[in-house]
């Protein structure tokens, strides 16, 4: 555990003396909502987990809503370069707890320097993941991140050595692990409902249009230098510092890491040690825009293999995912939740499941985990290893060609070419 995690004064001392301090100041007494004073079924202040969250529009607002329905969590921060998303996010924070207390960072670096933090919430664009995780770790914080883990292999290999480092507890956003229609398709396979498996179809879905992006003048309230951070310089558009992100290669993977940091990911709870990998790699049907500003590949069909020959099959198409064995198969559909079977005795024993964006189980998963140090069902370690197949597989398509990956090293075999692309620079003055 860090020096600055060591160092940290307890949350019960902490609201001990914020509490002395304001009732002193205001020389009369306070009104404090009964959820503050454990009661409502709450948890009291000392039991619970306090939380900032970092990049909190879009998918970071559905990550603190689910998170404030925790009865022992406590949000006391957020952070986004973005002032709308702030102040969104704290109004809903102080509606939820019927407070004005919620305090809003255009740093994050300033919500890390919060001593009375036990975790952070990340939901940044993806190349800012593995520099605040990092920061995080070196300040004692427990994270949850949204997946992927990293822009770069090398990124998710940092984020996982400072996770062990420094002992934290990190679970990575890939909320599917916890939702029970995939864990009763992986339960399915493993017990060999279907035979034995041959290979799997992940439907990545699909990307962002041929579009350009006109260069504009940033809003003057927003610090579009800090939205960049590490990532090359280019001018302000609305579409690049949108939710279109994902399909810019600078900040994100195409779908490629979108669904695939699911996908992939549920493909690796099926093999024998989480930390497998595949071991050889192959692209077909690869496309590309020819103009505008989204540069990931939108059309492709890449086949990744284990060494004992399973394959994973990842195209791009309606979302989804197929588990075919020797003796049948069974198939999930992401966005409406309909599994469908072949023979239909595999469904046997299915039960009604949560919508698929439903994260509390997750949630709730790393919660305990912070409470017990036990190990989340997506560590660091295991979002690594599923984030890599992304990342190969994108290496496989840029280069347009097969490529050899040596699993225990991390690197690709006889390829010095691929293996420059393992990392990425990052604009002064940020580094890992």
């Amino acid at each position: 555990m860090s020096t600055e995690a060591t160092n940290s004064i307890s949350r019960r001392s902490f609201i001990k003396r914020a509490a002395g301090a304001i009732g002193a100041a205001a020389g009369a007494p306070l009104f404090i909502p009964a959820s503050a004073l454990g009661k409502d079924g709450r948890p009291p202040p000392s039991g619970r987990i306090t939380m900032g969250g970092i990049g909190i529009g879009g998918m970071g607002g559905l990550d603190l809503r689910s998170f404030l329905s925790q009865p022992d969590v406590q949000v006391v921060a957020v952070c986004d370069v973005k002032p709308g998303n702030r102040r969104a996010a704290v109004e809903t924070v102080n509606r939820q707890y019927q407070t004005s207390d919620c305090a809003a960072y255009n740093d994050f670096r300033e919500v890390l320097a919060r001593r009375d933090l036990d975790t952070v919430l990340i939901a940044t664009p993806d190349y800012w993941h593995a520099i605040i995780s990092i920061e995080a770790a070196k300040a004692g914080k427990d994270i949850y991140c949204e997946k992927p883990i990293s822009l770069t292999i090398a990124e998710g290999r940092a984020v996982a050595d400072a996770v062990a480092r420094y002992g934290i507890v990190y679970q990575s956003g890939t909320q599917r692990r916890s939702q029970f229609n995939y864990v009763f398709c992986v339960d399915a396979v493993r017990k060999g409902r279907i035979g034995k498996l041959l290979y799997i179809d992940n439907r990545m879905g699909g990307s962002g249009a041929e579009t350009d992006a006109p260069a504009t003048d940033p809003p003057k309230d927003f610090d579009y230098d800090m939205w960049l951070g590490p990532a090359p310089w280019q001018p302000y558009s609305d579409l690049r510092v949108s939710g279109n992100f994902r399909w810019i290669y600078d900040y994100a993977g195409g779908s490629m890491t979108d669904m695939g940091a699911h996908y992939n990911d549920i493909c690796q709870m099926i093999r024998p040690t989480p930390l497998d990998a595949p071991v050889s790699f192959k692209a077909a049907g690869v496309r590309f825009h020819e103009r505008g500003i989204f540069d990931t590949a939108h059309t492709y069909q890449v086949t990744a293999a284990y060494e004992d020959g399973l394959e994973i099959r990842m195209v791009t198409g309606a979302k989804g995912m197929r588990w075919v064995g020797t003796e049948g198969w069974i198939d999930l559909e992401d966005g409406a939740g309909v599994v469908a079977a072949q023979p239909a005795s595999v469904l046997e024993g299915r039960k009604v499941a949560l919508a698929y964006w439903e994260m509390a189980p997750h949630h709730r998963n790393f919660l305990d985990c912070v409470k017990s140090r036990a190990r989340p069902v997506a560590d660091a370690e295991v979002a690594h290893r599923s984030a890599t197949i992304c990342h190969v597989s994108n290496i496989c398509m840029r280069l347009g060609r097969p490529l050899r990956w040596d699993r225990r090293k991390e690197r690709f075999v006889d390829d010095p070419e691929a293996d420059r692309m393992l990392s990425r620079a990052m604009r002064a003055p940020w580094t890992l």
